[in-house]
């Protein structure tokens, strides 16, 4: 009997060791599964670059294809794009090569985006290439083989067992997407390090037809793009800038509204372009109201959920977002996507002034756009430990996603925007665009031959 209670003994405790054992070894592994940034470098091309109203204006006149009512079209959306005098093109367009790319144009380009910004993330955080574990590349619109990740693999001698992934056609929302993927390989991946890098190829898209939905990307799409660097390792969780604390993904894709209203296509002349059509504002409104039903109940404090619920019943108010969030940190894809996104969530412009300016300053650099944004705040100084930052990506398939960033630490980097933050907010977001008025008057044309471009040129 003594023995029998002794192996009974045993097993018990046995049991409660196995149990203390996986209880400690799940806490551990949740301890591990936190997604830190631990840097980020937004890309800035050299000064011959910029494109200004004078060399936007060249660049249109190169195009045959466009006539009088083309033209009035471009200049009514450049004036009231939110775009200003210092946002940066392709090499390859500023040279006049746009309507006949080569691979070679693509590649130069992302290899000035790719290694810049890397160069920089690596110096600046002491993290060396040969330390990561996983990267993850996004550009929409070029597919290479090798892939873009095996570029930089190559580029930096990365180690053999690196996990690697590069995505493609995934809009101008695709950097949440691609933090979204490190943050689920984190869970599997213990005391790893992740870069990310968002960026798009636009120096082989540029349309070169006369169709105005297409038209569009012209007007707003600029270079950019990001670098990231993030760790699951707890002990670096001090040395982190932001933790992600919920991150959201919606899409709309079985949608036909949706999946038509941001589509790569040919015109009818065969042009390849980027199509943006009218119903983009209300397919976005409705995927951002899907996506923060759900979100919201996870960053608001109950008693403010409790009030919406009731306040809502009775004169239809909007939750106060403010008493979750400090900041909002908006894709600026355009004026009238921040202007949608304003109104939707009842900010001020103090919520929108950093969006309005990445704008205004960088244009939309597609999936590198939301951090030319958190670099506005960064340089503001507007950034202190604690606070919580609303991220809002829109993209085409149509998708929304958006995320939750904590501030680890005060935030007072003067990043990319260090020369020129002085200047911002401007007393007016007014380009030189209007200068150019004179093309909506058809008695001051009369004089004008369109199919002579060198006299137009001379009027410009």
């Amino acid at each position: 009997m003594e023995c029998f209670f002794s192996i009974t003994i045993f097993y018990a405790v046995l049991c409660f060791m196995y149990i203390i054992f996986n209880l400690i070894k799940s806490i551990k592994r949740r301890t591990n599964q936190g997604c830190y940034m631990l840097a980020y470098e937004c890309y800035k091309p050299k000064d011959h670059r910029k494109l200004d109203s004078k060399t936007c204006a060249t660049i249109s006149l190169r195009n045959k294809n466009l006539g009088l009512e083309e033209y009035r079209f471009l200049l009514k959306t450049m004036v009231n794009s939110g775009i200003g005098e210092e946002t940066y093109a392709p090499e390859n367009v500023l040279l006049g090569h746009e309507e006949c790319p080569n691979l070679s144009h693509s590649l130069s380009e992302m290899d000035d985006i790719l290694f810049q910004t890397l160069d920089n993330l690596f110096a600046n955080s002491g993290i060396s290439a040969q330390e990561i574990d996983i990267i993850v590349v996004n550009v929409s619109l070029l597919s290479t083989i090798p892939s873009l990740t095996a570029r930089v693999i190559k580029h930096y001698k990365m180690k053999p067992n690196i996990k690697a992934f590069n995505l493609t056609g995934m809009g101008c929302s695709a950097s949440l997407i691609a933090i979204d993927l490190v943050q689920q390989l984190f869970k599997t991946y213990r005391d790893s390090y992740a870069i990310v890098i968002s960026t798009e190829s636009l120096g082989a898209n540029w349309y070169c037809g006369k169709e105005k939905s297409m038209m569009l990307s012209n007007c707003l799409f600029r270079s950019g793009g990001c670098s990231m660097l993030f760790t699951n390792k707890n002990a670096l969780k001090n040395q982190a800038i932001l933790k992600l604390k919920y991150l959201l993904r919606t899409h709309f894709g079985s949608n036909n509204d949706a999946y038509q209203c941001c589509i790569q296509m040919e015109d009818d002349l065969g042009f390849q372009g980027f199509r943006l059509t009218k119903k983009l504002t209300n397919v976005g409104a409705k995927i951002l109201a899907s996506n923060l039903r759900i979100l919201l109940p996870k960053i608001l404090p109950f008693w403010e959920i409790i009030r919406y619920i009731l306040g809502n019943k009775i004169d239809g108010n909007c939750p106060n977002l403010k008493s979750g969030l400090q900041h909002f940190c908006i894709h600026p894809g355009g004026k009238a996507v921040i202007d949608g996104v304003q109104k939707y969530l009842s900010l001020e412009e103090y919520d929108v002034e950093p969006s309005r300016m990445a704008l205004h300053r960088f244009g939309n650099t597609s999936a590198g756009g939301l951090w030319y944004v958190l670099g506005y705040m960064e340089a503001k100084k507007r950034l202190k430990k604690g606070d919580k930052i609303l991220m809002v990506s829109l993209g085409a398939g149509f998708k929304c996603n958006n995320c939750v960033w904590e501030v680890m630490k005060n935030m007072d980097n003067g990043n990319v925007w260090e020369e020129c933050i002085h200047k911002y907010p401007p007393i007016s977001l007014k380009n030189n665009f209007e200068k150019y008025g004179w093309i909506n008057d058809d008695e001051g044309l009369n004089f004008v031959n369109l199919d002579d471009r060198k006299s137009l040129q001379r009027l410009l």
